[in-house]
């Protein structure tokens, strides 16, 4: 609603910042021994402390009031029941129905997609056993060893980041590989290390027709047919995740071997569907029914807590206190675990390519500034990077840090200094260390402005037992959710991307010049600026 940011509710919040702005977190806690537990939320085993952030009880209860005013819990009614609440393309949106347990119902049109969601699950858990198992052979009767998943975006960042956050689930002697980059040493990567006899392709594209992952399955194509010498080698080692079987047909792959998808389901929300396959083949059947156990366990607690104990409604209110009444324009995803490295990457484009909007759901220019830039490393590379900027730099950038009581190998040792750096940043990042501290330590006085830590950097930590399937699908479930209410909030729609489509028009234009007889003519006739026109000249 684009009289949120007039309305009552929103100018008391902004009104309630000059009390913040006079205080500080080492205050907060000062005052409040019982923060620390307060200022927490709990579900299914995933811990939330939002204790270091610059918030008090006032501070939510005031948030908390937006969210009301903006009817958070309306449209997330609207979304689960099958409403088109994207209203640019008149689509439901419903990923969370890739994860509802069999026997349940979710209408559109009046069919019940659950069923149709279980169905494509049962088929691809026949596939991923016979994968597994060795009943399903290549061309010339080799079991297969290497899955290369071909892809980009959603079709790409999910099932990527989710097979290095479960490499202890994989299956022995299989070994999964991601190409999504047009830049040919992608596909070069991941074909020079693989044996043709024993890798299938996963070709992963809804209209089959991305040009990116259609060129380079095509040379993956022409790989296996130059290794087998044969055309008829295509179908024993290629499958498609796509809904067009008329253009999967006419590449060669058996169309019974083609696991579709639904309009309802948008890239960026789609790795718990089939564009999981290569997921579910690496990780095995069971564990990917538990990766979607986590997902639905926090769609159910979304849909039921009450908005004050609802975890991915707070990560969104924090979210907007300091967007738009602090100006924090980042967000930093700090995760402490070596395997969620790729996880900042796939939440950039859940959330940049969700909220990274300038219009309201009705084409109005926004009221307020949306979507923040996201952004991380894994800790503790990141400390040895970035860190001195997130500590002692001009900008606040509040930030999510994510950590695992347990690791899922043996060199406890290991774990116990992540953990230990992950905590101290928290503290370190909320409390700084003040000037006469420094001098306390004996510090040259020419250095003591060196070695002050202003503290006040706003955390959030995450904590969950273990990185298991199911709290991976937790994780990804609990942003997803927190995307959407800040979309609510700032009365836009999170389930177009308009804003791709421009660049790739475009690309196709400069493409045929490219391969034109005379790039740079063509450039010119086709009216490019002059900078573009001259760099085709200098390529061409």
């Amino acid at each position: 609603m684009s009289d949120l940011f007039s309305s009552p509710e929103w100018e008391a919040l902004v009104a309630h910042r000059p009390a913040l702005a006079a205080t500080n977190l080492r205050k907060l806690f000062a005052d409040d021994p019982t923060r620390g537990t307060s200022f927490s939320i709990e579900t299914n085993g995933l811990y939330l402390d939002y204790s270091k952030q610059l918030v008090t009880a006032e501070t939510m209860n005031l948030l908390v009031a937006v969210a009301e005013a903006a009817g958070v819990e309306a449209h997330r009614d609207a979304m689960f029941a099958g409403e088109a609440i994207n209203n640019t393309e008149g689509r439901a949106v419903l990923h969370t129905a890739l994860r509802q347990p069999a026997g349940a119902t979710v209408e559109v049109d009046g069919q019940n997609v659950v069923a149709d969601v279980q169905a494509t699950l049962a088929r691809m858990r026949e596939f991923a056993e016979a994968v597994r198992s060795g009943s399903w052979v290549g061309f010339s009767g080799e079991p297969i060893r290497t899955i290369i998943n071909i892809g980009i975006g959603g079709s790409d960042l999910g099932p990527v980041m989710c097979a290095q956050a479960l490499r202890p689930d994989m299956a022995d002697g299989l070994t999964l590989n991601f190409v999504s980059n047009i830049d040919g040493a992608d596909l070069a990567a991941a074909l020079a290390t693989a044996d043709p006899a024993s890798t299938l392709i996963v070709v992963s594209s809804k209209t089959f027709g991305t040009i990116e992952t259609l060129t380079n399955a095509r040379y993956a194509r022409d790989w296996i047919i130059g290794a087998f010498g044969d055309e008829e080698a295509v179908p024993k080692h290629f499958v498609a995740v796509s809904t067009n079987e008329e253009k999967v047909a006419a590449f060669g792959i058996d169309t019974n071997n083609m696991f579709g998808f639904w309009d309802w389901v948008g890239g960026r929300y789609s790795v718990d569907s089939a564009i999981g396959l290569s997921l579910m083949i690496g990780i095995g059947p069971e564990a990917f029914d538990e990766f979607l156990a986590g997902f639905h366990d926090i769609d159910e607690h979304f849909r039921t807590a009450p908005l004050a104990q609802n975890a991915p409604v707070i990560m969104a209110l924090l979210g907007v206190w300091y967007r738009n009444v602090w100006d924090y324009r980042s967000h930093a995803v700090l995760p402490y675990a070596n395997d969620l490295a790729r996880f900042p990457a796939y939440l950039q484009q859940l959330d940049m390519e969700s909220n990274g909007k300038q219009v309201t759901r009705s084409g109005e220019p926004v009221a307020v500034e949306t979507g923040p830039v996201v952004w991380g490393e894994p800790g503790t590379n990141g400390q040895h990077a970035f860190y001195q900027l997130i500590h002692q730099g001009t900008s606040v950038i509040p930030a999510d840090f994510i950590g695992f009581a347990k690791p899922r190998h043996e060199y406890d040792e290991h774990h116990k200094i992540l953990l230990a750096n992950l905590f101290a940043q928290t503290e370190a990042l909320a409390m700084g260390k003040t000037a006469d501290e420094v001098r306390a330590e004996g510090v040259a006085e020419e250095l003591v402005n060196h070695k002050v830590f202003p503290g006040n950097r706003p955390t959030t930590t995450l904590l969950a037992e273990s990185l298991t399937p199911r709290v991976v699908g937790q994780l990804i479930a609990l942003y997803e959710h927190k995307v959407f209410c800040q979309g609510v909030i700032w009365d836009i729609n999170s389930f177009d991307q308009w804003g791709v489509e421009l660049g790739k028009v475009l690309a196709t234009n400069i493409l045929s010049e490219l391969t034109s007889d005379d790039p740079a003519a063509a450039a010119v006739a086709a009216g490019h600026d002059s900078s573009t026109c001259e760099l085709i000249r200098r390529v061409s």
